[in-house]
């Protein structure tokens, strides 16, 4: 439900790591709109759950730090390299465009 906003914190934030009480408010102001409203405690709970499976082994993907409380992606883990390598290709925006085409400003009054 809310892994891959769970996993893109953990990959923004990095070597630092972050406390669950952090990235589950990150999560809650991501899911959190105008529409949609979240509860915090669930979310909480969800991401608590979800750092607790996901950091069970060596080779898990999250990886707990020294400071009790305080996690982040496992720099030795196999799907952590692959989810750094999506996160470095660059987006269609960042591109070099190879031919520019030019715009008509001009305005159209008989319209």
């Amino acid at each position: 439900m809310y892994e891959q906003e769970i996993r893109n914190i953990l990959a923004a934030v990095g070597d630092e790591g972050i406390t669950v009480q952090k990235l589950a408010m990150h999560v809650y102001n991501e899911r959190n709109g105008l529409f949609e409203q979240a509860d915090l405690d669930d979310i909480r709970r969800h991401v608590q759950r979800f750092l607790l499976k996901n950091s069970q082994s060596a080779a898990s993907l999250v990886e707990r730090m020294d400071e009790r409380g305080r996690y982040r992606l496992n720099p030795h883990s196999a799907e952590t390299m692959q989810l750094m390598l999506d996160f470095s290709e660059p987006a269609d925006d960042d591109k070099p465009q190879t031919e520019a085409t030019p715009i008509d400003l001009s305005l159209d009054l008989f319209a």
